[in-house]
């Protein structure tokens, strides 16, 4: 029996479907076994002090999509600047952490090998990959192909959150390799994984269980809640929900200075410098302004910190203004 697609569906259904829940995908979720929930000021009294972690963030793609879904247009600053609406270039990358005891780790994943071969099929395919526009990527540095040049085998994945531009590159990673992500990611009901969850179900394939990171929320902290990655104060996860519900950022102590990996939290230069939230590809548009305006204050506190945006590096210029 040939099914009909989501997008022929009349409205009251669509409705009846967005208001009854479809889950971003059903892959098993394990607790992590990695992440000691700590005070937020212990992490804010260590954060200055040199680290062992090195990070290289690695561009796998160059992009462009609709700047409405990036920025906050209807913010009082972005209506200021005279922002409208239109295609935004952006990247898709994914960051190398390097600890001498426990190896290497990414976190997200850049993009699948397949999805610069038209001759494969990649994991995203169909009517998502025609609407993020695959095919128009510029690939740089395919998740395969920079995983073979590495001597050290991947210890794990640490996710900033499970949309699509950021787990597409999971297929390229063994399936034995654990991948962890924020609380609820799994769980974001919406219409959109009608069509998104079948995509998410395949880059998901013969992986085990996500392992979801155990928060513990901290009441009047400077975070909703932050984790001591590997126990010993190198590596922080820090709770910024607001994108998704598990959105998390990543605070890296290196020999050079903390590097602040934000994530979705702030998807371009311009919104992190004006603090405007993103837009229409976040869940809780109030609560991802509050989780980048703590973001944005502990850079302000730690002016050596390093700051890698989700999908633009400080600076860029809008292409729209």
């Amino acid at each position: 029996m040939r099914t009909r697609s989501p997008l022929s569906l009349s409205p009251v259904v669509l409705i009846a479907l967005a208001a009854a829940g479809c889950h971003s995908t059903d892959h098993p979720v394990v607790a992590a076994d990695l992440g000691t929930p700590r005070p937020s000021a212990e992490m804010l009294a260590r954060i200055d002090q040199p680290g062992p972690i090195t990070v290289e963030t690695v561009v796998g793609a160059d992009w462009e999509v609709q700047l409405s879904g990036l920025v906050n247009l209807d913010h009082e600053k972005a209506r200021a600047a005279g922002l409208e609406d239109g295609v935004e270039p952006i990247q898709v990358s994914f960051h190398a952490l390097r600890h001498p005891e426990r190896g290497l780790y990414i976190v997200d994943t850049g993009v699948e090998r397949a999805l610069g071969h038209p001759d494969q099929e990649a994991a995203i395919r169909g009517i998502v990959a025609r609407f993020m526009k695959t095919d128009a990527m510029k690939i740089h540095t395919d998740t395969a192909t920079w995983l073979e040049r590495q001597r050290d085998p991947l210890s794990g994945v640490f996710l900033t959150h499970l949309h699509m531009d950021h787990v597409s590159g999971l297929p390229d990673v063994p399936a034995d390799v654990p991948v962890y992500v924020g609380p609820g990611e799994t769980k974001l009901r919406s219409v959109e994984n009608l069509l998104v969850g079948p995509n998410l179900t395949r880059t998901l394939a013969g992986k085990g269980p996500l392992r979801e990171w155990g928060f513990a929320p901290e009441a009047g902290g400077a975070f909703e809640a932050v984790l001591d990655v590997f126990g010993d104060g190198s590596l922080w996860a820090i709770h910024v929900p607001g994108h998704t519900p598990g959105s998390t950022a990543f605070l890296a102590r290196t020999p050079d200075g903390p590097v602040l990996l934000v994530g979705d939290a702030c998807h371009t230069a311009w919104g992190w410098e004006n603090g405007v939230e993103p837009g229409t590809f976040s869940a809780d548009q109030p609560r991802s302004a509050t989780s980048l305006a703590r973001l944005r204050g502990l850079a302000a506190e730690h002016p050596a910190i390093d700051v890698r945006l989700g999908h633009q590096a400080l600076g860029v210029r809008l292409a729209r203004p």
